[in-house]
């Protein structure tokens, strides 16, 4: 799972705390990627696509919520079918 943030950035803080007691209890690795760190090291692509909506959570590659960690439905999606 990614988190994508930015600097500076409350509700980043606040999702990245979320994830991180989420991981520790549902078994998943989180990464965060700062997008415009991304942008200045020479991949604008994230922070063109993503910036305007930090935080955003990906899961499996895929934008799963944005803002605000959808707690209820990040666990469902993990548990599977």
């Amino acid at each position: 799972m990614v988190l994508l943030t930015r600097a500076g950035c409350s509700i980043c803080e606040r999702a990245a705390r979320t994830l991180a007691a989420l991981a520790d209890e549902l078994g998943f690795a989180l990464r965060s990627t700062d997008v415009d760190e991304a942008a200045a090291a020479g991949d604008p692509q994230l922070r063109a696509e993503f910036g305007d909506r930090v935080p955003v959570v990906l899961l499996d590659g895929a934008e799963h919520s944005y803002w605000e960690v959808d707690e209820q439905r990040l666990r469902a999606d993990i548990a599977g079918p």
